[in-house]
Formats: C-alpha cells, structure tokens, sequence
C-alpha cells in the first residue's frame, strides 16, 4: 500500500505542469509543488569507485486559509530511486559507499527504493508585523536551512514567531524539540538526529561514537537583522543546542556605495552541558569553545558581481555543527565540500556571479564561477582534522536555466572539481569522495 501511494504520487506530478504558478483548488485553499529529477556523477581517482545516481519526486504542497489571518499548510515530499546504480555496494579498494549520490534517497537505508516524508504540517497565524507558525515546517538560516542539493530537506518541528519590525529591522525566535535530517524519512529528537551523516574521527583517531549516543532534548534559536547606520546592516544569530553548545553568528555588512560593500564575520561556540554525553569516548561537541573569523569585499555592477572571501577557523578548536541540518553558509562555503569538523583551517574563496542573456533563444543563464583553496591541518591530526580532509582545491560552475516561454521550467547543472595538495600519507582514505574528484549535478525542477 505503502509504495502504490507513493507510485501514485509521482505518476501524478508531470500531470499537474500548468502555466500558473499555483493551482487555485478553493478561494482559500492553494495547491502548489515541484516535480523535481536529478542526476548525479563523482568520479574519482584512479580505480577507485564511480558513483552515479537519477532520482525523481519532488513535492505536493496544500495551505487552506480558515481566516485571513489563520491557516493550515501540509506537504508531502517524496524521492525514487531509478536504480541506475546499486549504491550499497562500496568501493573495492576503501570499502566504502558514495559520499554524495547516497543523499538522494534515503540515505539511512540505501534499499529503500521510495522514500516519503510528510514533511511540512504547520497552522500558522499572521497579523501585520507578527507572524506565528506551530507544527512541522523548513526553517532557514545560516546553519539550519533546507538546504536544496538534495531531493529532501531539512525539516523542524516546534514553534516560530516573526515580527517585522519598523524600518526594515526584523527578530524572530524558535523553539525545536525534532528534526528530520536531509535525506532521511523521519524526524527524531534532537540528540538522536546528530550522527546520521558520517561522524569522522574521534581525538584518538578512532571512529565517533556519538551517533545515536548523543543527549539533547531541544533546540532554540535567535535571529535579529537592523540597521544601526544608513550604510551598516547587523545580522545576528544563536542556537543553543541543549546539554551540547551555544553558537552565536555574527554579520555586520557596511556598503560604501551601490557597488562596494564589505562584510565581516565571527562565529563562537561554547560547549553547554557534558557537550551531549558525559562519556568523553561518546560525546559530540568534545572541545570547550571554538571561533571562526571571516572577511568579504563585494564589488557589483550592471547584472554581475564580484565578491572575495577569507574565513580562519582559529585553532583553539574544531568548529563543530551538525551536517545533519543543512548546509554552512560562511563566506568560504563552496557547493560538495565544507570546513565544519577543522580547527586551525583557513580558507580563500573567489566568487563570479553574472547573468547571460541568450536573446535567440529567449532564454537568460545564471552562473556562480567560484575558485578556493583551503589550508588544512594535517590528516593525521584527528584533533583538528575530523574527517581527514588534505589541502584542496576547489572549482565550481553553477549554471541557472530561465526560460521566457517556459517560466516555471528551472534546470540547473553543477560542476565540480576537486584536488589534493600539499603532503599526506598515499592513502586512498585521504582523498576517496573527498579530493582528486570530478563532480556532476543535472537538475530539473518544474514548480507549479
């Protein structure tokens, strides 16, 4: 019954591509989606293992307005596996499975060939300024979003109130007691979520033992965005992780003119509690604090820019944050790779972004050209190399489709290219999935 509904569900999906951008099922109720395939491709180095990947889904969206300030809104998200590759069966030489291609589906359970999530199930009441949201829903942020290199996001569970205030400032508060990790079909507590991605090293070296040792009950987050001057905007966060760690974000951007602005960042953490377990050998957040400091230079005209990025995680200790929930939004943040599970690590980042118009075809492309280097500690340090990462360098092409004649139409093809520097032990498990790789993403996305 179970996978005749989802079969259901996505026979459906191609069948509901009309021109509008949203079916209007009731005067009050909305219907609205993405019917989403996406193929994936790493290969890597030498003999070592291929993967490849097409998974197809996407999501059904439903809200129904009871007033004008109070509603419902539920979807359902859903990932089917073609089969073009068994991506249980690991790599010959290091034994183990896809790093990317797995988080298409399900990838707690790689035989499970439909995955389904009802992911989004919130009432919402709004009123001017204020905006309140219970139940189950996506979040965004610089460290919890749903992030969209994946076929499922990130979802919560909790409460989240928003108030808008005068002069473009804005606060917002949550309180999250479950989350349902990217690429998985179910929520869990908060502890229980952290060590569903891979766990990387423990400081002796040995493999973490936090996953599924990990004691959290709640998770709640602060946001605040205003203007102290006509030219500094403040963006300020902070998740406190019970009985794990405090983070705390800090943005401050001064635009000199149009053209010219210049951010800064600081990221701090303090381990709370026993860091998630009292047993060193189990624990997740193991150092006692951590800080990252970055700097931007952004230079824009006519419909391109130009941005440079530096962020040092200083070596006092590893910045930690669960890959579970999404993606790391540091100015040095390049699509297929992070700095999360390093200390002592800098990082240097270029980023083009422009806009090709492609008048015969009636069509304009997007494209992110972005260019880093990242310095890390060495791969025999577990304490400061948490998942044994070498020196790289990284090379990304986004590309974005729109379409005149086929607005809703969104496909995207992601580039990547990865390699190895400096001096490491010649070991297939330093750059297996990691370095030395070429990287494919094909997207098609068609949102009604």
């Amino acid at each position: 019954m179970l996978k005749k509904s989802c079969l259901f569900l996505i026979f459906i999906l191609p069948f509901t591509l009309f021109p509008q951008d949203s079916l209007q099922v009731e005067s009050r109720g909305e219907l609205s989606g993405q019917w989403r395939s996406y193929y994936m491709n790493t290969f890597n180095k030498d003999e070592l293992k291929d993967f490849t990947a097409l998974a197809t889904g996407g999501h059904l969206k439903y809200s129904y307005a009871f007033t004008p300030n109070f509603s419902v809104t539920g979807a359902m998200y859903v990932s089917v596996n073609t089969w073009i590759q068994d991506l249980s069966i690991p790599d010959a030489t290091t034994g183990k499975l896809s790093r990317y291609e797995e988080g298409l589906f399900n990838r707690l359970d790689l035989d499970e060939k439909f995955l389904f999530i009802p992911g989004e199930l919130f009432v919402r009441y709004k009123v001017q300024e204020h905006d309140l949201k219970l139940g189950r829903m996506k979040f965004v942020s610089p460290l919890i979003n749903p992030q969209d290199g994946r076929m499922i996001p990130t979802f919560v569970q909790g409460l989240h109130y928003s108030w808008k205030a005068p002069e473009n400032a804005l606060f917002e508060a949550g309180v999250f007691n479950e989350i349902a990790p990217r690429s998985t079909g179910e929520f869990y507590s908060i502890g229980e979520s952290i060590g569903t991605y891979a766990t990387g090293r423990n400081w002796s070296g040995e493999a973490a033992q936090y996953a599924g040792n990990t004691k959290s009950d709640f998770l709640i987050t602060a946001h605040a965005n205003f203007n102290l001057h006509e030219h500094l905007n403040i963006d300020l966060w902070n998740y406190y992780t019970d009985n794990i760690f405090n983070t705390s974000y800090l943005n401050p951007e001064w635009k000199f003119s149009k053209q010219v602005s210049v951010e800064l960042e600081w990221l701090h953490q303090q381990r709370v509690g026993d860091g998630g377990n009292a047993r060193e050998e189990l624990r997740y957040f193991t150092e006692k604090s951590s800080d990252v400091l970055g700097a931007r230079i952004n230079y824009k005209w006519d419909r391109s820019s130009l941005a440079f990025s530096y962020d040092h995680i200083l070596p006092h200790g590893q910045f930690i944050f669960p890959r579970e929930w999404g993606r790391e939004f540091l100015f040095s943040f390049q699509k297929r790779e992070r700095s999360e599970g390093s200390g002592d690590n800098h990082a240097l980042v270029a980023y083009y972004n422009t806009v090709i118009p492609l008048e015969g075809l009636k069509t304009e492309v997007r494209s992110i050209l972005s260019v880093g280097h990242q310095w890390k500690p060495s791969v025999l340090d577990p304490r400061l190399n948490k998942y044994a990462v070498p020196d790289y360098t990284q090379v990304n092409l986004d590309l974005f489709f729109n379409f005149e004649k086929w607005k809703n139409l969104k496909p995207e093809i992601l580039l990547v290219g990865k390699f190895a520097s400096g001096d490491f032990p010649d070991n297939p498990n330093f750059y297996f999935n990691k370095t030395d790789l070429f990287h494919i993403d094909l997207i098609l996305n068609y949102n009604f």
